[in-house]
């Protein structure tokens, strides 16, 4: 018997767009940011602030809390597959590549989401449409961010597998969500999650970047402001929201979404000229998600036939 597939309602794809447009816009506020601190804090900035708003709204709408020890120890899994990880490969990586390329290796995470999602669950196997359709997509923002950024690509380099091991990392953290926190209220799986990550960001802080200051530029703030409340904590709340409609795979296709909204913004607020081959890729990257979608191309074959 043939287990039904997951697939992206139209719910599902505007909440994708929602998720793409939040995390593309993160990078600028992130970079602010680091002008007055450290990396290792600002992402203990980002999940310290979003957990005590989320677990805020828990204790508000009196949603049960697990008691199960392993759920909990589900919850610190995820936040270093999902934020420990790949922050700290990422941000390492970053400093000795070119932030062109670290962009198309996080795009890859769609790749490798959609093949971990097929080996571990039966209703997100590959299909040919899928394979195409993701390809395609890579292709755009490969394109688009452009094309000789591929020309640096060296597997040999320890950078560049560091920031490989971080979209693994974040592909993984899609499969285990689904796994091992799939049946929570989303409010509840995100709040865990932004723990486990808390937990195991203040040791690293204190030891490598000391006690942190509150004493930062009102700037700064309001950029932590918007990565922690917005960037992570309503952005995780989409996360588990389309994690539960579409699947780990579907989700991970928000990476595809995320360069060309950062490209965007970045034309739109810092005058950033916006390329030819940019747009080329973007027309890539449309078809690529019209492919995965599959509706327009069903509704072609029927009015054919």
């Amino acid at each position: 018997m043939n287990t039904p597939q997951k697939s992206v309602s139209s719910r599902a794809w505007a909440e994708l767009a929602l998720l793409a447009l939040i995390w593309g816009g993160s990078f600028l506020s992130i970079r602010i940011a680091l002008d007055e601190i450290g990396p290792l804090t600002s992402v203990l900035h980002r999940t310290g602030w979003a957990m005590l708003i989320l677990w805020a709204i828990v204790w508000m709408r009196r949603l049960p809390l697990p008691r199960d020890a392993r759920i909990w120890g589900a919850f610190l899994m995820m936040g270093c597959l999902n934020n420990v990880i790949p922050f700290g490969l990422m941000a390492w990586g970053q400093l000795h590549i070119a932030t062109g390329l670290t962009s198309i290796f996080n795009a890859a995470t769609a790749i490798f989401g959609v093949l971990a999602a097929a080996i571990f669950f039966a209703d997100e196997r590959l299909s040919p449409r899928k394979l195409i359709g993701v390809g395609l997509g890579f292709a755009g923002v490969a394109t688009a961010i452009g094309l000789d950024n591929l020309t640096r690509l060296d597997l040999r380099s320890l950078a560049q597998l560091a920031v490989i091991g971080g979209t693994l990392s974040y592909a993984l953290a899609g499969v285990w969500a689904r796994k091992h926190l799939g049946g929570l209220h989303p409010v509840v799986a995100a709040a865990g999650m932004l723990t486990g990550s808390t937990l195991v960001m203040i040791p690293l802080v204190l030891k490598f970047e000391g006690v942190p200051s509150l004493a930062l530029e009102l700037r700064t703030w309001a950029a932590i402001g918007y990565y922690a409340v917005i960037a992570t904590a309503l952005a995780y709340l989409l996360y588990y929201r389309v994690l539960a409609m579409a699947g780990s795979g579907n989700l991970m296709l928000v990476t595809l979404m995320i360069p060309p909204v950062a490209i965007t913004l970045g034309a739109l607020l810092r005058d950033e000229t916006l390329t030819p081959q940019a747009y080329v890729g973007f027309a890539l990257l449309a078809l690529g998600l019209v492919v995965l979608d599959g509706r327009l191309l069903a509704r072609r074959k029927r009015g054919s036939v």
